[in-house]
This record gives C-alpha cells, sequence and structure tokens, in this order.
C-alpha cells in the first residue's frame, strides 16, 4: 500500500471520482459536489493498492493552528482493513509539520467509533447532510 499525495492529472481525476462515488452518488448528488473553493489549498492523500486509488482523505487549515480533515473516503471492499488508518495518520502528519495543534472533523454517525479509536472525542452533534445523514463535530488537540 503506498500512502501519498495524487501526482498527474489522472491520479487526481480519480482521487475526485473516488470521493464523488462513496460520499456524493450514493445520495443522488451531481459530480463536482464532491469538491469545494479550498482543493487548491488543501493537503490531498490517497491511497494505492497495485496502481488503484482505493482510499482518500484531505485537510485544510482554518486557522493557523486548527486544521480541519474533509472527504475522508475507502472503496467498499477495502473499508475496514487499515486504509482509512493509514490516510488519518498522514494527514494528521503533515498538518502537525505545518504547525497545527488541533484538528476538527464533521463526522458521519456511522464512522464516530473510528475517529475515536484514533483519538478524536465528539464535541457536540454538528448538521445532517442530504436530509439523512447525521454528523458530529469532532476535535483532536496534536
Amino acid at each position: 500500500m503506498i500512502i501519498r499525495s495524487p501526482q498527474t492529472r489522472d491520479e487526481f481525476f480519480r482521487y475526485y471520482d473516488l470521493r464523488w462515488r462513496i460520499l456524493r452518488a450514493p445520495w443522488n448528488q451531481p459530480k463536482g459536489s464532491e469538491q469545494d473553493e479550498l482543493e487548491g489549498q488543501a493537503i490531498h492523500i490517497i491511497a494505492i493498492d497495485e496502481d488503484k486509488i482505493v482510499g482518500c482523505g484531505r485537510a485544510h487549515f482554518n486557522t493557523e493552528y486548527e486544521a480541519q480533515i474533509r472527504y475522508m473516503a475507502v472503496e467498499n471492499e477495502w473499508q475496514g482493513k487499515g486504509v482509512g488508518k493509514l490516510i488519518l495518520d498522514e494527514l494528521e502528519r503533515r498538518v502537525l509539520e505545518k504547525g497545527a495543534k488541533k484538528i476538527v472533523l464533521h463526522a458521519r454517525e456511522n464512522v464516530v467509533r473510528f475517529y475515536e479509536k484514533n483519538g478524536y472525542k465528539i464535541i457536540k452533534e454538528s448538521h445532517t447532510l442530504f436530509g439523512e445523514i447525521k454528523h458530529f463535530l469532532m476535535t483532536k488537540n496534536l
């Protein structure tokens, strides 16, 4: 398993496609909804197995010392096999290198335990996405 940033136009295409297929398509959201205005200043990470992108995640800074993780996605057949942890560890390492003291994220209800196992704490219930996906604001001090 290789964990790194996307390096080519094709890798970015496949990276965004994975985000859309896992995080948006099941709720009939259009292509493009898997991206936002912070893509150009964010840290992008992919997990590659035999030239296939099987997981991804992104981090950006909200303030000088607070980073936010978003768009974590792992191919269905790879979930529960440690891919998400590898991506999360790399995102944490990179934001720490850039001066982050704290990370925040809005976790879908079905992955709260994953983040708790990795040291994140629930602060409060957050928003409900697409009218049905409950989220929780979580944080971790670095």
